[in-house]
Formats: structure tokens, C-alpha cells, sequence
């Protein structure tokens, strides 16, 4: 018995005995091998993954370990040169993901060397060899993120990748797709006979949903065009620059596709395109703009449904999650989200009026633009060409008899009047405005020129909030605090060891250390203290100091809650937000 045959039956014989191993080897105690277990007994899963998750021990020993029990080259590194095609065309990508197995090469033996990450899970290693027509098996042991950073760029070459595509419609521009159909194909039902450019641009379409982009960039200069997608607030590059002379005819599909004027290079056009990718319909936002070297191209792309539109979802906790059902559930005065752009402010009221959204309550939204079209709600877009400003739509939204109205943004004076009107005449108003905390909103009303009164008798609640990225579940890793971190994000050190996660880098979250993001929160009820010290005509900050003093959680003290449960990190926390003076003890 020699080679992969061997390999496996050591492997299922000692599989017990890497954790033995490991205390030998490595600073790995008896306590926290069994802390391991008990997890791995709970939860399931590899005991590797719960002693690498939980810091007890790193995926560089964990490899040297099984090195050095079953007897495995450590594989570094894997390069484009190194794989095979005709190899991986026989294993497909979902497989190799799953099990992080990649062949790599056929030796003159007739025997296969492959890339693996765990050779203690025999499984798939068998029905490898069964894939392979029993071909031995020659394994080399590599870590997660160099397996599948392999297989990523390994299964991009295919015939079907965006590279490829790209290649194919650089030979053949002269065919454009016509308009969509009001009821959109499936990008992924494209058929075979679409001109290249078309299969280019879904394909980009395409990878960018299975990437969770927000917005897809299309960007030219002088001898190439590039294209970036926007992940959790952050710009990739997924492919490399394409052909200069591709920029014509892919912007000429995208605006076929957005329905915009083909002929038009000279002036910005904004436009809507509805797609349905994997089943899933989306809507994305497009916007054209001429700069030096031909016209810029951004698409945010939105999904139709409203499921992420779920307040918990979104990082409120269970009594910020309370808090915020019952203002919503008031039949009138102003509710206000504020926040920098980008900060998910519009998301957060979109889910508040699908919390209360009935047939017994007439809801109607001014918005520039509209984001997001939710079923049952009244949606306006504002139009300043034919004089549909907030300030005018808002006039016509209180004669249709609603009982909620959202404002986009309140702007200036005279849209901040008729909401606060709006407001006392019996009606319930979301709307939000662009300041760095809640109690600035209150003194941002004021110097618009709103009486101090009318902003206390109208406003009910403020609510600031910032997005922060969550670390990665796959390969985020924990370490003990020192108390100059805990100090910063406003937390004053106990006497215990306090243990938070830093990031690290996977295939999973694109070698980043973060997948998605979560707001963090800062929620200021507006009472009769808040009321008397807005008629007083005071500052924000001795607001803020009445409100923390109430009971208010500041941004930075909502984003260390966040830390200390391991959502996010300091870094992303420290980020966010600003310095708060308020110490929280744990």
C-alpha cells in the first residue's frame, strides 16, 4: 500500500491523534482541546475549525501538524500554472468549494496530484479518485485561503467566464440585443446565440449579484476600460481591464437595457433597468456621465424583495427593537434617521413602513429617487424639470388623506414646515437629514429657521446610525483586549480578560476579513427634558449630555456592544464613529 491508498488509511486510523499531536507540538491546553470538542459536540463541524476559531491554536499549525502525522508536503502556493484545465473540467466547482480539493496535475505514473485542505475527511478524497477512474492520489496539503483563491481563478478561465467573454466579443461587435421584454428573462436562460457583447454584459450582471455587489462601475481611460464592484462599501476590480474597443458597444447595451438615449454621449441620463437573475428579480438604478475619455457607467443594483428590509436584520437589538416599534406605531408627529450618505438611513425607513405597511393605514413616500418600489405604499419621485420638489409634492401627498408620509430629505425651510405641519395636523412623518448624531438634527432644524417650539412639539425621536462591516464567520479570529482598545470604543476594562476578533483574510470574504454590514445605532427619544432644553434653544451637546444621562447609547458606546459579541472589530468601530466621552462598564 503506498501513496494517496496510504495516506488515507493512516488518516482514518489517526484521526484522533491530531489533537494529541497538537499538544505536543503547539501551546494547545488540555482544557481548551475539550472546549473544542464539547463545541464540535454542540455544533457539529471539524475540531480543527473550533480551536482555530476560538484562538486557541492557528491554521499554519493546524497544517504543520497534519504535515507531519500523515506524512504531506505543505503546498505554499498555487498559481494559474500550476492547474490543469483538462483536470478541473472533470470536477465541478461546487465539489471542489466544498471540500477543498483541487487537482492540480497528472504525473507520468498516471497518478494525480491534488491540493487539499482537510485529508482527515476521506469522503470526498474517495469519490475523487472514483472521478478520476481510481487514478491514485499524490496529496498536497494547502491552507482554505490558497485552495480557494486557486479554484477561483482555476474555474474563471472556463469557456463561460467573463475573461472569455470578454475575448469573444472583442472579435464580434456588430450585434447589439434589442429592448427587454416587459417581463424580463433570466439572465441566466441567455441563449447560446446571444451576440458576445450581450452575453459580456450579463455576465458582469451576473457575477456581480453572486458577489453581493451594491453597484457595478464601469469606468473608461485611454487605452482600457475598467470595471469595479462596490462589496460592503469597499471597490474590487474582479477582472482585469477590458479592451478600449469594447466601450462603445457596452454602453450602448446598457442603455438599450436602461432605455436611454443610444445617441446622447454629451449630457448625464439617468435611467431604471428591471432584471431577473437566478429567479430573483432586481431592480438597478443606472447613471451615465461623460467624462474625458467617454461616458461613466454606474449601476446600483437593488433586489425586489423585503427581506433584508427586517428592522432586526438590520443590527437593532431587542430594546432598541422595542423602542423603535412603538414610536413607529404613533398616529403622528416626525420620526428622523440622520447620517451621512451612504449610511443606510433610507433602508432603515423603508423597513419601518414595511413594519407598520396595512390596508388600514394610507402611506405615501416623496423620494429622489425611489429606491426601493414596496407593494401597498404610494411612492413619488421627485421631478425638478417639471417643479416636483419635496416642498411641492408635500402639499399634494396632504390632500390624498394619508396617515404616514416619509420625506426623502428635508432640505431646507419651507419642505421642514410642512412636514412639522404635517406632523401637528394629526399625521405620523419619516424623513432624514444629513447630520453626524441625533442631537445635531435638533439644532440643524433650528438653523434652517425653524422656532425652537415647533421643533420640540413635532419631533418624537432622532435616531443616528452608522454601517460597519461584520467580520467573517470563516476566518475571523479572537485574541485577548488589551484595555487601551477597550478605552477607545468607549468600554471601561474589567478585571477578567476581555476576548474580542480581529480580521483575517478567506476566499470567502473575497481576502478582506469582512462579509455584509450592520448598522450600529443611536436612538434619542424626544421627552419633556429633551423638549424644554430645544425651547431654550441650547446646543447639541448639551442635548447629547441629557440624553446619555437618560439613558441614551451613543453611536460608538452601540458599536461596542457590536465588538464585545463579535459581530465586528475596533478597527471598523473606531472607523465609524467619532470619540464619545461616555466610559461603559462591562
Amino acid at each position: 500500500m503506498s501513496g494517496a491508498h496510504a495516506t488515507l488509511e493512516r488518516s482514518r486510523s489517526q484521526r484522533s491523534d491530531l489533537g494529541a499531536l497538537l499538544l505536543r507540538t503547539t501551546n494547545l491546553t488540555e482544557a481548551q482541546l475539550e472546549e473544542a470538542r464539547r463545541a464540535q459536540a454542540e455544533r457539529g463541524g471539524r475540531l480543527i475549525d473550533h480551536l482555530v476559531h476560538d484562538g486557541h491554536v492557528s491554521s499554519d499549525q493546524i497544517m504543520q501538524a497534519l504535515s507531519e502525522q500523515l506524512d504531506i508536503p505543505i503546498r505554499a502556493q498555487i498559481g494559474i500554472g500550476d492547474v490543469d484545465e483538462s483536470l478541473i473540467e472533470r470536477v465541478p466547482i461546487t465539489f471542489a468549494k466544498e471540500h477543498g480539493v483541487l487537482p492540480l496535475a497528472r504525473e507520468a505514473s498516471g497518478a494525480i496530484r491534488v491540493a487539499v485542505v482537510d485529508p482527515l475527511d476521506t469522503a470526498p478524497l474517495d469519490d475523487l479518485r472514483l472521478l478520476f477512474d481510481g487514478a491514485e492520489l499524490q496529496l498536497e496539503l494547502a491552507n482554505q485561503r490558497t485552495v480557494l483563491g486557486a479554484i477561483n481563478e482555476s474555474y474563471d478561465r472556463g469557456p463561460g467566464s467573463t475573461d472569455a467573454l470578454a475575448e469573444d466579443a472583442a472579435e464580434d461587435l456588430n450585434s447589439l440585443a434589442s429592448e427587454l421584454s416587459h417581463e424580463p428573462q433570466d439572465l441566466i436562460d441567455a441563449a447560446d446565440d446571444d451576440a458576445p457583447i450581450v452575453k459580456l454584459v450579463n455576465s458582469l450582471l451576473h457575477n456581480a449579484v453572486k458577489e453581493r455587489a451594491s453597484d457595478v462601475h464601469i469606468e473608461p481611460f485611454e487605452r482600457e476600460l475598467r470595471v469595479r464592484f462596490r462589496i460592503d462599501d469597499v471597490l474590487y476590480e474582479p477582472i482585469k481591464p477590458l479592451a478600449k474597443s469594447l466601450q462603445a458597444s457596452i454602453v450602448s447595451r446598457i442603455k438599450i437595457m436602461g432605455q436611454l438615449n443610444i445617441a446622447e454621449k454629451r449630457l448625464p441620463q439617468d435611467g431604471r433597468i428591471r432584471l431577473k437573475i437566478a429567479g430573483r428579480d432586481y431592480d438597478v438604478r443606472l447613471s451615465t456621465l461623460p467624462v474625458a475619455y467617454g461616458e461613466r457607467v454606474v449601476m446600483r443594483l437593488l433586489p425586489r424583495t423585503q427581506d433584508f428590509l427586517d428592522l432586526e436584520k438590520l443590527g437593532f437589538d431587542q430594546n432598541q427593537l422595542g423602542t423603535m416599534s412603538r414610536l413607529i406605531a404613533r398616529p403622528n408627529g416626525i420620526i428622523l434617521v440622520t447620517g451621512p450618505t451612504g449610511s443606510g438611513k433610507t433602508t432603515t425607513l423603508y423597513g419601518a413602513l414595511a413594519r407598520i405597511n396595512s390596508t388600514d393605514k394610507n402611506i405615501i413616500t416623496i423620494e429622489d429617487p425611489v429606491e426601493i418600489q414596496l407593494p401597498g405604499i404610494g411612492q413619488i419621485e421627485v421631478n425638478a424639470k417639471v417643479g416636483l420638489t419635496f416642498a411641492n409634492g408635500l402639499r399634494s401627498v396632504l390632500r390624498q388623506d394619508p396617515n404616514v408620509i416619509l420625506v426623502g430629505e428635508i432640505r431646507d425651510l419651507e419642505t421642514a414646515e410642512i412636514a412639522i405641519q404635517a406632523s401637528l395636523t394629526g399625521h405620523l412623518v419619516f424623513s432624514t437629514l444629513h447630520t453626524n448624531d441625533a442631537p445635531s438634527a435638533i439644532t440643524r432644524l433650528v438653523d434652517m429657521g425653524v422656532e425652537p417650539f415647533l421643533v420640540g412639539s413635532s419631533l418624537v425621536a432622532v435616531l443616528a446610525q452608522r454601517l460597519v462591516r461584520v467580520l467573517c464567520r470563516e476566518c475571523r479570529v479572537a485574541y485577548e483586549a488589551t484595555p487601551e482598545e477597550l478605552r477607545q470604543i468607549g468600554v471601561r476594562p474589567p478585571d477578567r480578560p476581555v476576548r474580542l476578533f480581529r480580521a483575517e483574510s478567506c476566499a470567502a470574504c473575497n481576502y478582506t476579513g469582512y462579509r455584509g454590514r450592520i448598522g450600529i445605532f443611536e436612538l434619542m427619544q424626544v421627552d419633556d427634558d429633551i423638549r424644554g432644553l430645544v425651547s431654550q434653544n441650547v446646543d447639541s451637546k448639551t442635548i447629547k449630555n441629557k440624553a446619555v444621562s437618560k439613558g441614551m447609547h451613543a453611536l460608538r458606546s452601540d458599536g461596542a456592544r457590536k465588538v464585545l459579541t463579535g459581530i465586528t472589530s475596533v478597527a471598523e468601530v473606531l472607523r465609524a464613529t467619532e470619540e464619545e466621552a461616555a466610559v461603559a462598564q462591562i
